[in-house]
């Protein structure tokens, strides 16, 4: 195997959802955890395009780095007849793998610029191989920031509780993770009391992630139904509830996981802070509102089969969006490596990007 040069082969967390070598991509399976972990090994941007469509990576950053690694597989690939039409029929592939988490067209984006400044296809290797490094970098750099600048607005003063939904760690981004690096931070400072971790139906992603990824490191986590998330904030114990985010609109608007809205409304009622943490590629200014995002849904045997085996009677009609869209109005701050936004709407969203 090819020396890796995964940007986050060396963070002291350990964890990673992939590994760049140049002229191949490895990807974590993450559908397999935590019973087994299993690596796919990928040459095309077509490979990438299907693992992100079946989960295989997932979360909206690793999403994105994924993407550009892909384009840059496809020009290391390429024919070398009409190359520059393999890698956009690569860029259009991957664009089509899924439609909600806006980092994906970022990273396309990002890569489509640099590609048509190629006037080779040797250049084309070189420069979009250097650019998905770049955006991998640059993912783990701005994870880094944002737990600094979270726990600055946190301030806090004594140990406490959280809780999270979906996973928003290392798997999910470039490393160490986007609320889930927040709660690494706080463990890191001694200030994190517990953090209760939503399982996140219906692909467990809290519990066969997340709990995964804290457990590993000793991070001190509880595992909880979606249901019990009520009963654990009418305790008193927790102070913040800490999530990341898919896409957010110019209004403040928050799309992510299927779930994160009711934790919203629950954290409004108890009093419970409401943070979104999340880089500044998953800002879509582009959007006015919630109401524009495009909300993916799945096939309904992923609600009605846990692993293939069945949950609920063959057949019967299932609602199965991935995605809700977390009103503006319920969020106590927007936290990005730019800055933050506290009791984010229009103003405040332009006043930090534009």
């Amino acid at each position: 195997m090819p020396k890796s040069s995964n940007p986050s082969a060396n963070h002291a967390m350990g964890t990673v959802a992939m590994r760049w070598h140049e002229s191949s991509l490895e990807l974590l399976d993450q559908r397999l955890l935590p019973a087994e972990e299993h690596w796919i090994t990928l040459e095309g941007a077509s490979g990438v395009a299907q693992c992100i469509r079946d989960m295989v990576v997932r979360g909206a950053p690793a999403i994105g780095i994924s993407a550009a690694y892909g384009v840059a597989l496809a020009a290391r690939h390429a024919g070398g007849g009409d190359w520059q039409a393999e890698i956009k029929q690569a860029i259009r592939e991957l664009a089509a793998s899924r439609p909600t988490a806006v980092n994906l067209f970022w990273a396309l984006q990002i890569m489509e610029k640099e590609f048509h400044g190629c006037h080779s296809l040797d250049e084309a290797v070189k420069r979009l191989s250097a650019m998905a490094v770049r955006i991998h970098e640059d993912d783990l750099a701005a994870n880094l920031a944002m737990a600094d600048r979270a726990l600055e607005f946190m301030a806090p003063d004594k140990p406490f509780s959280v809780l999270t939904h979906c996973n928003t760690g290392a798997l999910a981004t470039g490393g160490y993770g986007t609320a889930l690096g927040v709660i690494r931070r706080l463990h890191e400072e001694n200030l994190l009391k517990r953090v209760y971790a939503d399982e996140t139906r219906p692909w467990l992603q809290g519990s066969r992630l997340t709990a995964w990824e804290l457990a590993r490191e000793g991070v001190p986590v509880t595992l909880n139904a979606d249901g019990a998330a009520a009963a654990i904030l009418a305790r008193g114990e927790v102070k913040w509830v800490v999530v990341g985010a898919d896409r957010i609109t110019a209004n403040g608007d928050v799309a992510n996981k299927i779930g994160t809205y009711s934790l919203a409304v629950l954290a409004r009622h108890h009093k419970v802070g409401f943070m979104v943490v999340a880089p500044s590629s998953t800002v879509d200014m582009a959007l006015a509102s919630g109401q524009d995002i495009p909300i993916e849904e799945r096939d309904g045997s992923e609600v009605r089969q846990i692993k293939g085996v069945p949950v609920a009677p063959e057949g019967v009609r299932v609602f199965n969006p991935v995605f809700d869209v977390t009103p503006a109005s319920l969020i106590d701050a927007i936290v990005t490596e730019k800055g933050v936004v506290h009791n984010p709407n229009i103003t405040g969203m332009r006043a930090l990007f534009g």
